[in-house]
C-alpha cells in the first residue's frame, strides 16, 4: 500500500473498536450509517461488533482510498472529536477556530454539533487537506 496516503490508522481503528458498541470506529472510516447503527443498537447487540474486529483492515484500505492525505491528519482529528469534541478542540486543529471557540462555548453547541462532526469530520478533512 503507498504510505503516502495513508489517511487512516488500523491502531486508531482497533482503539475506537473496543467501543465499538457506539460505532466510533465505523464513523471513523467514514460510514456513518452503519455508524449511527451501531450506536442505536449497541453494535447489532454485540454481533456487528465482533465481526469488525475482522472487517477493520478493510475499512481501513477503504478509506485509505477515499479521502485525501494533506495537512490534517485524520486520526488526530478523530481521537480529539472522540475525547475532546465536546470543546471544539478537533475543529481548531484543522482550523475552523470560530466554531471551535463556539463549541468551546456551548459544549459543541449543546451536543448536536458535536454529532454532526461525527457524520462529517471525514469531509471536513479532505476539504482541509485538498485546499492545501
Amino acid at each position: 500500500m503507498n504510505t503516502a496516503n495513508d489517511t487512516h490508522s488500523k491502531t486508531i481503528g482497533y482503539i475506537l473498536w473496543i467501543f465499538g458498541f457506539t460505532g466510533a470506529h465505523r464513523f471513523y472510516y467514514g460510514r456513518p450509517v452503519t455508524g449511527t447503527i451501531w450506536f442505536f443498537t449497541l453494535g447489532l447487540l454485540g454481533i456487528g461488533w465482533l465481526i469488525d474486529l475482522f472487517l477493520i483492515p478493510g475499512m481501513d484500505r477503504e478509506a485509505d482510498l477515499r479521502f485525501r492525505a494533506g495537512r490534517a491528519n485524520y486520526s488526530v482529528a478523530w481521537v480529539l472529536l472522540t475525547f475532546l469534541g465536546l470543546f471544539g478542540v478537533h475543529r481548531m486543529y484543522i482550523g475552523k477556530w470560530i466554531t471551535g471557540i463556539l463549541y468551546l462555548c456551548t459544549a459543541g453547541l449543546f451536543g448536536i454539533g458535536y454529532l454532526y462532526d461525527f457524520w462529517t469530520l471525514n469531509d471536513q478533512i479532505t476539504v482541509v487537506n485538498a485546499s492545501g
